[in-house]
């Protein structure tokens, strides 16, 4: 078993080299012809821009096909640790595989649609609190204050620190006897939580450190946001008699709404395919606490179902592509942005 899964190790580090120098010799090959075509046969002085332009699009279009194509394929396989030489490529396979993640468990025992759930709550709870977080934060920011730089640093710190660092020192807050949280739980009289046993305060640790973990970005894009409607519309609407809500309903939340609905769409993707937290948090790897990226992982690199994990991943690509498509047209996100 040890020796298969060195082999599959080894196979995966020799495809990705084989893609790298592909994608070297390509690019120095396509930028030798562009030259000669354009630099010494048409003596275009627009030689450079084509060559820079043509190599990134060569390089992306690279790593993003051949990766994705590679997907495809393998979900219309049944590869897997037991089938790794022998695998079989077929239509059957691959819609046995996607049947397979509807009507049978993902893992042991936890269903798809149970994830998906737990994975759209995951995502609802994290993503309200980054953008409430992160809205009071701006708003209070964006007055003239004493420290007002100091504050915005040592708020944007917890998105600075690199997140399995944080994602760590939050995991030992939480400890059961020697944790922060339960320390002061007990100081107050209060019971100490069983943090990482129970699913359900499982669950809320890891919200509670995301969601610590993206109030910043949030926050440092509806600054920006603020500081760029002018206050002129303000003194106007004072002038007439607006209260603050009125202000901020009618003027803030309309000119914020081209920063909000990207910054919202990038905290849906960001925090539903979330990986590090969920997973580092869930110390006593509960299924109940997992998420679909979590789940994909394990049926992936714990239980080696590699055709079943690539249909899994094309799923879940779908869902959330269904989700951000959906937020764009309800709010109207592009509204204006080709015209």
């Amino acid at each position: 078993m040890e020796a298969l899964t060195t082999e599959v190790a080894v196979n995966t580090i020799k495809e990705l080299g084989s893609m790298v120098l592909y994608i070297m010799l390509g690019t120095v090959i396509l930028e030798i012809l562009v030259y000669l075509v354009l630099g010494k046969i048409f003596k275009s002085k627009y030689t450079l821009p084509y060559m820079l332009m043509i190599a990134a699009i060569f390089g992306i279009t690279m790593l993003i096909i051949y990766p994705v194509s590679y997907e495809v394929r393998l979900a219309f396989t049944n590869m897997s640790l037991r089938h790794f030489r022998t695998y079989t490529l077929s239509w059957a396979q691959g819609l046995k595989n996607f049947g397979l993640i509807f009507s049978e468990p993902v893992l042991k025992q936890i269903r798809f649609f149970p994830l998906l759930f737990r994975t759209l709550l995951w995502t609802a709870v994290n993503v309200v609190f980054h953008l409430a977080g992160g809205m009071g934060l701006a708003i209070l920011l964006n007055r003239q204050m004493r420290g007002r730089g100091f504050y915005r640093t040592l708020l944007v710190f917890p998105w600075a620190v690199p997140q399995i660092i944080a994602v760590l020192a939050w995991k030992g807050e939480f400890h059961y006897e020697y944790g922060f949280v339960n320390v002061m739980l007990k100081s107050i009289g209060m019971q100490p939580i069983q943090w990482m046993v129970s699913p359900f305060w499982n669950f809320a640790a890891a919200c509670i450190t995301n969601i610590w973990l993206g109030i910043p970005f949030m926050m440092v894009i509806i600054l920006g946001g603020l500081q760029s409607i002018p206050l002129e519309f303000y003194d106007a609407a004072e002038i007439d008699g607006a209260s603050r809500w009125q202000q901020f309903r009618n003027i803030t939340l309309p000119l914020l709404k081209p920063v909000l609905t990207p910054a919202v769409v990038l905290g849906i993707i960001w925090t539903f395919n979330n990986f590090n937290v969920p997973y580092m948090i869930n110390a006593n790897e509960l299924e109940t606490t997992d998420i679909l990226v979590t789940a994909l992982f394990r049926a992936a690199f714990e239980y080696h179902r590699y055709g079943f994990s690539a249909a899994f991943a094309m799923v879940i690509f779908i869902v959330l592509f269904i989700i951000a498509s959906v937020y764009i047209r309800i709010t109207h996100g592009l509204k204006g942005a080709y015209e």
